[in-house]
């Protein structure tokens, strides 16, 4: 069996790579404000941990809504950083660049406390398998954390400090700006861990 991660470079899938060893890793550049720095933490990791990587870049930019946008949210949206479909576009981008590399089960990195968006929970997980796995090349789709807490997937992982160093959980900036929504998660799973945090 041939698998590849998606990797945004966040916390939960720097420990799914670390975890899961898994054969190919693929981070999408999809438009969102944070991809540079998403890339910069996936290239680092997948060097370290010496598994083949690949960049996919679709601008779909203007179709986005919320911080990852850099606009307000829509009316419909459960939270700030909420882009429309965006768990489906990543995993449809990258089960296409995936069925050419003969990959055959795709990891996703949501975790336990993503379940208040729709995309992150296990009936969305149990839904996009059924509709990516029942089509030509036949790829699974799972999410292996997605029972758990991000300090549990980092526990059960093992994944070092040193490599959970490079993570970007940033949702408006190439750099933390240290108020939005995934830099709040960030610091306090580093001070759950018992970790330093200046």
């Amino acid at each position: 069996m041939s698998t590849a991660l998606l990797l945004s470079g966040g916390m939960d899938s720097i420990a799914i790579a670390f975890w899961k060893r898994p054969d190919y890793a693929i981070t999408v550049n999809y438009g969102q404000l944070s991809a540079g720095g998403e890339i910069e933490a996936a290239v680092a990791v997948t060097k370290a941990l010496e598994i083949p990587h690949e960049v996919i870049s679709v601008d779909c930019s203007s179709l986005g809504s919320g911080d990852l946008a850099g606009r307000p949210a829509i009316s419909s949206a459960p939270s700030r950083e909420w882009w429309p479909f965006r768990n489906q576009l990543i995993i449809t981008f990258a089960a296409i660049r995936g069925i050419s590399l003969g990959i055959d089960h795709l990891l996703f990195g949501s975790v336990k406390t993503d379940d208040f968006h729709k995309d992150g929970t296990q009936r969305f997980f149990e839904n996009i398998d059924h509709l990516v796995s029942f089509q030509e090349g036949g790829i699974a789709v799972t999410a292996p954390a997605i029972s758990l807490t991000t300090p549990d997937l980092i526990k059960l992982s093992g994944v070092p400090r040193s490599l959970l160093a490079w993570a970007h959980s940033c949702h408006v900036s190439d750099f933390a700006c240290g108020q939005c929504r995934g830099c709040y998660k960030y610091q306090a799973v580093l001070l759950e861990m018992g970790y330093e945090t200046d």
